[in-house]
């Protein structure tokens, strides 16, 4: 089956597989490239270099001048191809699988504040629809899209409700992008003042809603009876 072109506006992949399919219909085995004619083939992209970079994971050989003194610190040789990332099923059979050390995973429960990625509990914190459970965390591998297409495995605090609710499904950064994409100009910038302050913020009517919703039934019904009167 011949490759699919690297340059092709139709081909649904990421930077590192047309980076990988770049690097053997215009590059060549045994040839060097570097930084500028990466950003040439593939201007815009945000760390193209870095994507093509994750090849060495999948087998294949780009030597700098730390392997070769002969390169300069902006050249790289393209030196063997590895495992054919442009084909789905032979890229899911060789995916790395990233061993995280314990201080690694305390710098990841560190970095998200030991909080739930997901839902935002903290550890050892009671969920607010169950009182007898209380929240464990660990740091899990997830597969995420990301803005250019590309998948990566990534690292990320979930408590193990969240993560057992997950299914193993794949976070995409692209269809957050589209989302974030569709809200007014006002939600967009409360948005993005959450992300600045790294949590969500609260309305008076959600302040309301969620006061609400921690009374017992009786109480409930009692509250609604004296706002219909």
């Amino acid at each position: 089956m011949p490759l699919p072109a690297w340059n092709d506006p139709e081909l649904k992949a990421g930077t590192m597989v047309r980076g990988a399919l770049w690097l053997v219909q215009v590059i060549g085995e045994g040839n060097t490239f570097n930084k500028e004619q990466i950003r040439e083939a593939f201007p815009g992209i945000s760390q193209a270099d870095r994507r093509i970079r994750g090849l060495r994971e999948y087998g294949w050989v780009l030597l700098t001048n730390t392997e070769d003194a002969r390169l300069t610190s902006e050249d790289q040789r393209f030196e063997r191809a590895g495992v054919p990332v442009w084909n789905p099923a032979a890229r899911r059979a060789a995916s790395p699988q990233k061993t995280v050390s314990n201080k690694e995973k305390q710098a990841i429960l560190a970095r998200d504040h030991y909080m739930c990625t997901i839902c935002g509990i903290s550890g050892g914190e009671s969920y607010h629809d169950d009182s007898n459970q209380t929240a464990v965390l660990s740091v899990t591998q997830r597969k995420t899209v990301l803005l250019d297409g590309s998948e990566e495995t990534l690292l990320a605090t979930e408590c193990k409700r969240c993560r057992s609710g997950s299914g193993g499904s794949t976070a995409r950064a692209d269809e957050a992008m589209a989302e974030i994409r569709s809200l007014d100009p006002g939600d967009r910038r409360r948005l993005i003042r959450w992300m600045e302050r790294g949590r969500r913020g609260t309305t008076p009517l959600e302040r309301a809603w969620n006061t609400y919703r921690r009374l017992p039934a009786d109480a409930r019904d009692e509250l609604r009876s004296a706002l219909q009167d």
